[in-house]
């Protein structure tokens, strides 16, 4: 990887051997998989045992997780806040291990609607619950950056399963919650 950073610094006009740059390409390498170690992380270590029977059927949400992202557009960060929330059917997932879970799906080349999708169906395959909802807000740079520039804009996508899905007060309810600060 470092010698294809040196390649790319020479294409884009610079001298990868100046007192600045000397390093670059074994930083940008380091930092490549960091953040792209999502790849090679395995939900059953993410997850450790951290399943737990309970008598419990009310909404769990863990909110405001912050996830930092690269389009895999342009490799330019996108980055926000995720808010997480399920209804039991007997089994809990350790709090924890859901922002880890946004981690694993958030440190990959990504699309935010693809991450959304792939947090809830985790959740939903790993302890089918009677519903799971997600919802991310990102703030893509190869918006801000690039393209139209627009740097206060905002996305938000949304997975809705189950009872999210098909009932409107269960849905209300979590979107109502997540905004409540």
């Amino acid at each position: 990887m470092q010698d294809l950073i040196t390649r790319l610094l020479e294409a884009v006009g610079e001298d990868p051997t100046r007192e600045g740059l000397v390093k670059t390409p074994e930083r940008v390498a380091r930092s490549m998989e960091y953040l792209t170690s999502g790849y090679r992380t395995d939900i059953d270590d993410v997850l450790n045992g951290a399943l737990f029977t309970v008598d419990y059927n009310e909404m769990v949400i863990v909110r405001d997780i912050d996830f930092y992202s690269l389009c895999e557009h342009h490799l330019l960060p996108f980055f926000g806040k995720c808010h997480v929330a399920y209804v039991p059917n007997g089994k809990v997932i350790g709090l924890s291990k859901v922002p880890r879970l946004v981690d694993m799906f958030a440190r990959r080349l990504q699309l935010q609607e693809r991450m959304t999708n792939q947090i809830a169906e985790t959740i939903r395959e790993t302890i089918q619950p009677l519903g799971v909802a997600v919802v991310c807000e990102g703030t893509h740079l190869c918006m801000a950056m690039r393209g139209v520039e627009k740097q206060q804009s905002t996305t938000v996508t949304s997975a809705m399963l189950g009872a999210f899905r098909n009932d409107a007060r269960t849905r209300g309810e979590f979107l109502q919650l997540i905004k409540t600060r």
